[in-house]
């Protein structure tokens, strides 16, 4: 028997989901056939089989979450399978020492419990031990729902577990509640000399390219850990876009030099790939600084979630009319609320006000 463990995948990644077998045991495959289908950090991607051969067993079911370097297929073997044409894949001789799958060690009573990799990790967050819980599922083997009907009663019981996107965005909240110290500068800009058919998002994109000229302090990421600050040359621009399925912040790379007319088409490229998953993860990750429009919805400011290691989300309202000051007389004019929130162990307060000023010149120009 040869097993194919699930390989890295890059991006720092220490799991994936399971969305959908495209073999089943028995079949016959060829090396790079579509195995199965997973759901990494909002992206699905397609693992395919590192050698030709016929599947002796799949381990996992859709919604499953199984952790880099678990057991994936089992292959019947064959002379002259290959082993290694899919990155990530080690030697068998080295899979063990260079993958360790804690479930597989012999020192553990709990260990000798059959129970598949995901079963353990749903054991572990919810605090059950596997010895002692009876087993229904095929050959004596734990399920799932096993190690639910053994944790204690709660008020989630009825609850879904977060999957997907909604886990990703949750990991990603975590890790920011975690690191960042955060602030907010807020103001609006007089957009009274905007066009009828004025693209907001263009302006804003624009807008966000014009801050990082007058500070681009607040376009780079920081490292706690090493107090290390890399302020970048370029703008990959996060933008956070509310689906369905969860929140999504697709990357415009290399926003600066890009015309109005070519981040709007990458733009629609972008919300093409997030509308039907068939977005790149390369395209979901390395964002400089994050733009969110969430006054699309409502809402003037919000105190946003700026997540590591960038040091700066920018927040754009609802645009409505306000009373201003001009020329001494008032007058009703349309503005837009800006916020923009900032990680104070990376950013000043005056590099946030410049940056925010520069955004407000920018919006306020007439076009």
């Amino acid at each position: 028997m040869t097993t194919f463990c699930l390989p890295d995948l890059g991006e720092g990644l220490q799991d994936a989901e399971i969305v959908a077998w495209h073999v089943s045991p028995g079949d016959h495959v060829v090396a790079d056939q579509p195995l199965v289908s997973v759901e990494t950090a909002k992206a699905v991607v397609e693992i395919p089989s590192p050698q030709s051969g016929r599947i002796a067993a799949v381990h996992g079911k859709p919604g499953d979450v199984v952790d880099i370097g678990a057991e994936l297929v089992d292959y019947e073997d064959q002379p002259g399978a290959a082993s290694e044409t899919v990155v990530g894949e080690l030697p068998h001789d080295d899979r063990d020492k260079a993958q360790p799958a804690p479930h597989r060690a012999a020192s553990s009573t709990s260990e000798k419990v059959k129970a598949a990799p995901a079963v353990r990790r749903l054991a572990r967050e919810l605090g059950v031990q596997l010895i002692g819980i009876a087993a229904t599922g095929p050959g004596g083997s734990l399920t799932a729902d096993d190690v639910r009907a053994a944790a204690k009663p709660s008020s989630f019981a009825a609850g879904e577990p977060v999957r997907g996107p909604r886990r990703a965005m949750a990991q990603a909240m975590m890790k920011a509640g975690a690191e960042v110290v955060p602030a907010t500068v807020t103001d609006e800009a007089n957009i009274a000399g905007w066009s009828p058919d004025a693209d907001p998002m263009a302006r804003l994109i624009a807008a966000v390219v014009a801050g990082v000229a007058a500070e681009p302090a607040v376009n780079a990421w920081y490292d706690g850990a090493s107090e290390r600050r890399l302020v970048h040359g370029h703008i990959d621009l996060g933008i956070a876009m509310d689906t369905p399925d969860g929140l999504f912040v697709p990357v415009l790379k290399d926003a600066g030099p890009l015309t109005d007319n070519e981040r709007r088409k990458r733009l629609d490229a972008l919300k093409t790939g997030v509308r039907d998953r068939s977005i790149a993860p390369r395209d979901l990750s390395g964002a400089t600084i994050t733009l969110s429009n969430f006054g699309t919805i409502a809402g003037r400011h919000g105190a946003l979630v700026v997540v590591p290691p960038q040091v700066g989300i920018l927040g754009a309202g609802r645009i409505a009319p306000s009373v201003l000051a001009i020329d001494g007389k008032p007058k009703v004019c349309r503005t837009l609320p800006l916020s923009l929130t900032f990680d104070h162990r990376a950013v000043t307060g005056g590099e946030a006000a410049r940056f925010l000023a520069g955004v407000i010149a920018a919006l306020e120009k007439p076009n």
